[in-house]
């Protein structure tokens, strides 16, 4: 018999809510910056949009790259839990520079070392949701996984623009009380979640170290997994460019928070129902939805420059989002040996950050010479090839 969504979720175990929330929390933390510090960048600090793209693709390609790293670590310790503390700890303690940049480079060593932490905690993390999952509600897990972790994403750009309103549009004393949810997000972790006894169903101490040469035999099915999501990284460039859109056409400073939350409410709504039915049908069939929305989304930011276009091209957005996140880590899942899975999360990450590298600088140089549109117009060019790409994923086993 099949599985409704609310049985699926009734079965997740208790550590993945535990892991949600503590995503829920240092994403609050994360984007009471993140959904000002496009503006805070420009109007304040005098940066280009070039270089807030450079900014960008440089923290989210440290961030995935380091994951390849603890991934691996993590297999090779099998220490989940205690890379994923150190991760999340790395990212609360940066939180503090930002209220006190004065350059733009401050802002880049600051983003620079966040992404550091979170690249040491995804990789861990993610395997550890898989490591004490069954198989049946995976997608529900990650689902709800990543449900919570937008639920945060969507409450930071909330509590920012109270905070802005509350503080006559001082940006830097939001930042400063970013630092509250981040600390939370640490003790949360530390006493709410335990690392499971056996992994891969092995006891951990009998576990065989990790050969860097295995990671080469992943198999097909997972690099098929990895090549497309290279290709969609490339059309799935830093969200501060949807802040940048919106106050192109007229959103003021205070509001900016706003695009965030707009998008995050979608995507919070959408990825926890998205994950469950993830596990009931072909899975290809989400992912090709999800890349014609994010064309969808594309188009109408790059072609109707008005406050109603933009707002729909966002909302469009945080529905392909919701579509495709989770489910792109539950078929890496799938696809990798249970003893090789942190080292599959952290090169299917690798691929994800090197893209990255190329995809937002890409973004910015474009908007820099040729406008919004164009930006746009390219990521709607790289979805259609990854949605044509999507072809050569196998169907899920039944």
């Amino acid at each position: 018999m099949s599985q409704t969504p609310a049985a699926g979720l009734r079965a997740v175990p208790r550590g993945v809510w535990a892991l949600g929330f503590v995503s829920m929390f240092m994403d609050i933390s994360s984007e009471m910056i993140h959904s000002l510090l496009p503006v805070f960048l420009v109007s304040t600090l005098g940066a280009s949009a070039a270089l807030v793209g450079l900014i960008e693709g440089a923290a989210e390609a440290t961030a995935s790259i380091t994951k390849v790293f603890s991934g691996w670590l993590s297999d090779r310790l099998g220490k989940r839990k205690l890379l994923a503390v150190i991760g999340y700890g790395l990212g609360a303690a940066t939180k503090p520079i930002f209220p006190l940049a004065v350059t733009p480079w401050e802002v880049l060593g600051a983003r620079f070392a966040d992404r550091v932490g979170k690249g040491m905690r995804g990789a861990p993390r993610d395997a550890l949701v898989a490591d004490i999952t069954p198989e049946g509600v995976r997608g529900a897990a990650f689902g709800l996984r990543q449900a919570l972790d937008t639920v945060g994403a969507f409450l930071g750009p909330l509590i920012a623009l109270g905070l802005m309103a509350l503080f006559a549009g001082d940006m830097r004393r939001v930042f400063a009380w970013a630092v509250v949810p981040g600390v939370i997000a640490v003790v949360l972790l530390a006493l709410g979640v335990e690392e499971p006894k056996r992994v891969g169903g092995e006891p951990v101490a009998a576990r065989v170290p990790i050969r860097w040469s295995e990671i080469g035999g992943l198999g097909r099915p997972f690099w098929s997994v990895v090549v497309l999501a290279v290709v969609f990284t490339m059309a799935r460039f830093s969200e501060a460019f949807l802040i940048l859109r919106a106050r192109d056409v007229g959103l003021s400073a205070t509001l900016a928070p706003l695009v965030l939350i707009l998008m995050n409410l979608v995507y919070s709504a959408v990825s926890a129902p998205a994950g469950s039915l993830a596990d009931r049908v072909d899975r290809r069939l989400l992912l090709g939805a999800g890349l014609a929305v994010l064309v969808l989304a594309d188009l109408a930011l790059a072609l109707e420059p008005t406050m109603a276009g933009v707002a729909l091209g966002i909302a469009l957005w945080g529905l392909h989002m919701g579509l495709t996140q989770g489910l792109f880590s539950a078929l890496v899942a799938d696809a990798a040996p249970a003893r090789l899975r942190g080292s599959a999360f952290g090169v299917y990450n690798l691929a994800q950050g090197l893209t990255l590298l190329a995809a937002s600088p890409l973004a910015g140089a474009l908007w820099a010479s040729r406008g919004a549109g164009a930006t746009f117009l390219a990521g709607a060019g790289f979805a259609l090839a990854a949605l044509t790409g999507l072809l050569t994923i196998g169907r899920r086993p039944a």
